[in-house]
């Protein structure tokens, strides 16, 4: 009967040990980014509607209700330059213990149907 080398006993359960942490915070990162990607679009979408709101000539509590009910937390504002009227919006996400900054803004002509 054949001993085999006792070294190497435990060795897979040790790397997977070292290696399963990385593998969760990148999982963990991965869905963040995710998640921010899709509230960047949703706010980039309800900066849109605002815009066109205002371009019908509606208030600007109307847009802010719809970038809110959007995008929770976000924060409005709009200007109007000639004919034109813009809404910018900004909002926060978390991916870990880190806070990022999201900021879209959108155009529309005023008296637009």
């Amino acid at each position: 009967m054949m001993r085999r080398a006792g070294g190497d006993r435990g060795s897979v359960a040790a790397e997977l040990a070292l290696a399963l942490p990385a593998v969760l915070l990148a999982l963990l990162l991965g869905a963040g980014a995710l998640g921010a990607a899709s509230r960047q679009v949703a706010l980039q979408d309800a900066t849109a509607d605002a815009a066109r709101l205002l371009g019908r000539g509606e208030d600007a509590g109307a847009a802010a209700v719809a970038v809110a009910r959007a995008v929770p937390g976000a924060g409005m504002a709009s200007r109007i330059a000639g004919d034109i009227v813009c809404v910018t919006a900004q909002s926060e996400v978390a991916i870990a213990a880190v806070r990022l900054p999201l900021r879209a803004s959108s155009c529309a002509l005023t008296g637009g149907l």
